[in-house]
């Protein structure tokens, strides 16, 4: 067979895109971030209408080139909580309104082969922004983020995920240095809200770009 690696992967993401949809999200499958852009600025913000727009963090979105490319839309309301010219005070009310946009674009830190989401929050705005409020959602995802199940999602979140995204974001935690979670009690801790989606409610209000690259943490 030529190209094995492409055929697995090509494998495993129409597998998991069909998990995804028995569960009803609505899915799409990207070879590349450039790819996936198009079908986000092409296909679902169209067929939404979104005028609103905001996200969670995601090193998936930025990948992609999605965050300057709606960020600089004039044709869109942007409430943008990646802006580090913002004072904390009023970030966290930006976090707060970003809850009621069209549209909420997000990454996941876990998706099982059954077709579960499985997230990690600090805060909350993002896990929050998936559950309920935007009219709908995208979760960019790079072929890293598949896990065989549940067990093997939580393992992945708070030994690997959790402690590079506080070396990344120098928080004062004992992952930090010993690279594997010790369930601190830091007052900078971030792991506090797990969330666990199974399926999307209403059908089709969660949209999932399966990105075949890895991509993020």
């Amino acid at each position: 067979m030529e190209k094995p690696i492409e055929s697995y992967w090509r494998i495993r993401l129409a597998d998991l895109k069909e998990a995804l949809g028995e569960n009803n999200f609505e899915v799409f499958l990207a070879d590349n971030t450039a790819r996936a852009r198009e079908i986000v600025q092409e296909e679902i913000i169209p067929n939404t209408g979104a005028k609103s727009i905001s996200w969670g963090g995601s090193m998936t979105f930025r990948a992609t080139g999605l965050y300057k490319a709606i960020k600089d839309n004039p044709d869109f309301e942007v409430i943008d909580v990646f802006d580090k010219k913002v004072p904390s005070e009023e970030m966290l009310e930006l976090r707060r309104r970003s809850l009621l946009v069209d549209l909420f674009i997000t990454g996941s830190n876990a998706i099982t082969k059954s077709g579960m989401l499985v997230n990690l929050d600090m805060y909350g705005n993002r896990v929050a922004g998936i559950t309920f409020g935007p009219k709908y959602v995208v979760i960019l995802a790079g072929r890293n983020k598949i896990v065989h199940d549940l067990e093997d999602a939580f393992l992945r979140v708070k030994n690997y995920v959790a402690p590079i995204n506080a070396m990344r974001l120098d928080k004062k935690v004992p992952c930090v240095k010993t690279s594997f979670c010790d369930e601190c009690k830091s007052s900078d801790r971030i792991c506090n809200t797990w969330t666990i989606t199974e399926k999307s409610f209403p059908k089709g209000r969660v949209k999932i770009v399966l990105i075949n690259q890895d991509l993020g943490l």
